[in-house]
């Protein structure tokens, strides 16, 4: 797959921007993603001829004149989320004496539009970007570093942070942060009188006394998108697997778990196919009693009045380990253009943005979790059902930490490991070797 059809197809998995009609972003993406892949190998080497040049508006707001507005461009197409985010770069804006432009794109139209503003030197002062994607998009030059402008990086938990840098330098900082977590029916785990599960033992017995006909004890999503690959993670991490070499006994113990639940009935071969928004709809329908999922199914569940639901932490390998899981969300950033005034005032918004309050602000709108461990700490209190991925976040880790721009493809052998072995094609340990080819190219 060329390199930017796999950035465009890596969007984070659907989230607060997921919306209430239950389709995934990543796998409407992907589609799109390969009509567009040959201007997109065109764009990427544009961006790199035309970074050094890009630049905000002529005349008022250049170079020269005085900054009375700056653009800004994300993904935030859908209310009331555009809304909440218009509202508060307003706020920001007017703390930094400029009017804010906020321009909103389909989350697989961001990249294009960014290689195509680039190329034309329309780039916006302030951009927002998937997590994923900042480490490729920075590697290009077309991001300047947060340091530069004075942004203070300090409080924030070490996996988002990690998100935001590149070689080393903080190019882009995020608000607010998602991971996944494990729901459970509270009504179904007390009729089978069955606890909460904690290690991968406890969740394989739980799953088993759980499952009856109409019903399975777990779901996942394990499709063959990079949504598969972020809810297979945490039991690679957990486990001590490490996505840098794939074909390791600790992956594939990770991935023996979940054959091993589909091959004893535990859960339903179609993970295979579905969402996390369809694993969502088993749920809620009574067709599994726990599933993998984001707080940004917390709004749904909390509107069905008739089902008793609880989060935990996703189970571990042994007792006393502490999950790792991956983060979601986006970063801002502020691009490379002719105007350091521009680059300023759009820095200080950012770091409005980022401001303590409004991390709790956005947490409170979109079931998010602040970045600041202080100021997440506080949320969890105010919002119980948030205490699980508050928890998670701590030791969440960013999917390019390791990798860095080589991501996308060790996520591609992932999820094409994942579903040969749960379609019994490959034992896990003949998938992974195959995953590591695919990760290395070779």
């Amino acid at each position: 797959m060329p390199e930017w059809t796999v950035l465009m197809a890596h969007r984070t998995p659907p989230n607060r921007r997921s919306s209430a009609k239950g389709t995934s972003m990543i796998s409407s993406a992907m589609p799109r993603a390969q009509r567009i892949a040959a201007c997109l190998r065109v764009g990427s080497v544009a961006l790199l001829l035309a970074v050094t040049g890009c630049g905000g508006k002529t005349g008022p707001g250049s170079a020269t004149g005085k900054v009375t507005s700056i653009t800004v461009l994300d993904y935030y197409t859908d209310d009331p989320e555009h809304t909440q985010w218009g509202d508060l770069l307003t706020a920001c804006g007017k703390t930094a004496g400029v009017t804010v432009e906020q321009t909103s794109v389909p989350g697989a139209s961001l990249v294009p539009k960014v290689l195509q503003q680039a190329s034309s030197r329309t780039l916006p002062d302030l951009l927002m970007l998937d997590n994923p994607d900042l480490q490729r998009i920075a590697q290009t030059g077309a991001l300047t570093p947060l340091g530069q402008y004075g942004i203070d990086s300090s409080g924030f938990a070490k996996g988002i942070l990690s998100a935001g840098t590149y070689e080393g330098k903080v190019y882009g900082l995020a608000p607010d942060v998602s991971t996944i977590a494990l729901f459970y029916n509270k009504d179904m785990l007390a009729e089978s009188g069955v606890d909460v599960p904690r290690t991968w033992a406890e969740l394989q017995a739980a799953a088993a006394e759980l499952t009856r006909p109409g019903r399975y004890g777990m779901a996942v999503d394990a499709n063959a998108t990079f949504e598969g690959t972020w809810q297979f993670l945490p039991f690679l991490w957990s486990n001590g697997g490490d996505e840098s070499q794939l074909d390791t006994p600790q992956a594939a113990q990770a991935l023996q778990l979940w054959v091993d639940l589909v091959k004893s009935g535990s859960m339903s071969k179609s993970v295979l196919n579905w969402t996390q928004a369809d694993v969502h709809d088993q749920f809620v329908a009574g067709r599994t009693a726990m599933m993998i999922n984001g707080p940004w199914r917390i709004p749904a569940l909390n509107e069905d009045k008739n089902l008793h639901w609880g989060v935990a932490t996703i189970p571990v390998p042994q007792a006393g380990q502490t999950p790792v899981t991956p983060l979601g969300g986006e970063v801002w950033t502020v691009p490379q253009n002719n105007s350091k005034a521009r680059q300023e005032k759009a820095a200080q918004v950012l770091a409005c943005l980022n401001d303590s309050t409004n991390m709790l602000t956005l947490a409170e709108q979109h079931f998010t979790v602040p970045s600041r461990p202080a100021a997440a700490a506080q949320y969890a209190e105010q919002v119980p059902s948030m205490a699980a991925f508050v928890e998670s976040v701590e030791a969440a880790r960013a999917r390019t930490s390791r990798l860095g721009v080589k991501w996308p493809e060790a996520a591609t052998g992932i999820y094409t490991a994942v579903q040969s072995a749960l379609t019994g094609e490959q034992t896990p340990q003949e998938a992974l070797k195959h995953a590591q080819r695919i990760a290395t190219g070779s």
